[in-house]
């Protein structure tokens, strides 16, 4: 009889085991995507990610495409973001300032082409337009993306500060006529299109074929999308120096054993399913080993400004 009860306890214990840890498993995947392009696209880029990730780790995974930058920021403080992707190194300096073990760095985007792993911000005029460099902006109305974007602001923020002077809350010692964040980088290419900005930022990789809109950034996206003549329409002025691309990150919140089948399924993907893959970085990227000192510099610059203008 002893043994009969000794035999029951020991499979009662196993099963409360089991039972704790398959609870443990999510059945539900969030994929954070930055906001600042066109949401629809956006989303349909993401819908193979989504079920490869579904079928791989047999969860549902929810696609949570946000209004702005900040949506994601905040999603992956609070837990309810679990993986991006394609993340802005700004905003990961964001997360990781305000804390630092709330996410982890799967990797880096690396170029297909050239194995380069950065990109660069510029800013753009209309093609028929008399401005060939910043100072010929003076007067005008310029944009900015989104106070979390890298190329976006962070960058070009830098630069105008020390050409001009002042801080983007006083239009850089009233240089421009106007300073507008239009909320992302399609919106600031559409902004000089339409006559609203004269000039204004956005990102590209500055590798390949030009009329294509190079191998990855705003402009391929938009082109891909339904602006197949952009390239003739506008005409960039300033490029910034190089920018680490973005972190894909996977949140600290998972489940540890969870967490490491997330990141080996990222890596499949990436390797399985590369088109699915560029599809979703918005260029022919694949995963790169990267550590947090590939970050610093944009984590420091963050930093300081958060400490004084914004």
């Amino acid at each position: 009889m002893k043994k009969v009860l000794s035999l029951t306890t020991l499979m009662a214990g196993a099963m409360m085991v089991f039972n704790a840890t398959a609870a443990d498993v999510p059945k539900v995947l969030n994929l954070g995507i930055l906001g600042g392009q066109n949401a629809t696209q956006q989303i349909g880029d993401n819908q193979c990610v989504k079920q490869f990730l579904d079928k791989e780790l047999n969860v549902d995974t929810k696609l949570r495409n946000s209004s702005d930058y900040s949506g994601v920021i905040q999603g992956l403080l609070g837990g309810k973001i679990d993986l991006v992707l394609s993340m802005s190194p700004s905003s990961f300096a964001s997360v990781y300032i305000k804390d630092p073990k709330a996410v982890d760095i799967v990797g880096i985007a690396v170029d297909d082409v050239d194995q380069s792993r950065g990109y660069h911000s510029v800013v753009i005029v209309k093609a028929g337009s008399p401005y060939k460099k910043l100072e010929d902006l003076k007067g005008k109305a310029v944009g900015f993306a989104d106070p979390d974007s890298t190329s976006g602001f962070l960058i070009p923020n830098q630069e105008f500060k020390k050409l001009f002077g002042g801080t983007v809350d006083n239009k850089y010692n009233n240089t421009f006529s106007s300073v507008t964040f239009s909320g992302g980088h399609e919106q600031d290419v559409l902004g000089v299109l339409n006559g609203q900005f004269e000039g204004a930022v956005t990102w590209a990789s500055m590798i390949g074929d030009y009329n294509t809109g190079y191998t990855s950034g705003a402009f391929t996206r938009m082109i891909r999308m339904d602006h197949p003549d952009l390239m003739k329409q506008i005409r960039i002025i300033w490029q910034s120096p190089l920018i680490p691309n973005g972190p894909i990150l996977v949140s600290n919140a998972l489940p540890a054993e969870f967490k490491a089948k997330v990141v080996t399924a990222i890596k499949k993907l990436d390797k399985d399913d590369h088109q699915c893959f560029i599809k979703a970085m918005g260029g022919k990227q694949h995963i790169g080993e990267t550590t947090l000192a590939e970050y610093q510099n944009i984590i420091d610059m963050k930093r300081e400004l958060t400490k004084g203008d914004r």
